[in-house]
C-alpha cells in the first residue's frame, strides 16, 4: 500500500507578488526550490497564514537569489504582497518507507525570503 507524505515544506514564506494576469502557478525563487526539494511544475498545497485560504497550484522557477514569492492567475486573488504563506509537496511511497522519511524543510526570513543556512 502507498501513502501520501509531506515530502517538502517551504515554512513561513513572503509573499513578493501577486499578478492575477499571468498564467496560474506559483514562481518561487529557485534557491528555495533547491533547499526545498521541489522542482518546476511540482502539484504544490499553499496555505496562507493571513486570512486562511488553502489552493493547490504548480510550481514555476523564479530568478535564483530573488526571494520571489509570486502567486499568479486565479491564486492571486487569495493573496496580498506581505502575506506569510507555507507552501507545501508530497510523495506517494509504501507505508515502511514512510515511516522513516524526513521531510525537507526550510525556514526562509523576512520579507525578502533570504535563506538561512547553518
Amino acid at each position: 500500500m502507498f501513502i501520501e507524505v509531506l515530502k517538502s515544506k517551504i515554512h513561513r514564506a513572503t509573499v513578493t507578488e501577486a499578478n492575477l494576469n499571468y498564467i496560474g502557478s506559483i514562481t518561487i525563487d529557485e534557491d528555495l526550490m533547491d533547499a526545498a526539494g521541489i522542482i518546476a511544475n511540482e502539484k504544490v498545497h499553499v496555505v496562507n497564514n493571513n486570512n486562511g485560504a488553502r489552493f493547490t497550484t504548480y510550481v514555476i522557477k523564479g530568478e535564483r537569489g530573488s526571494g520571489v514569492i509570486c502567486l499568479n492567475g486565479a491564486a492571486a486573488r487569495l493573496v496580498q504582497p506581505g502575506d506569510i504563506v507555507i507552501i507545501m509537496a508530497y510523495a506517494m511511497m509504501d507505508m515502511d518507507e514512510a515511516k522513516s522519511f524526513n521531510p525537507k524543510v526550510i525556514f526562509p526570513q523576512g520579507k525578502s525570503n533570504k535563506l538561512i543556512t547553518e
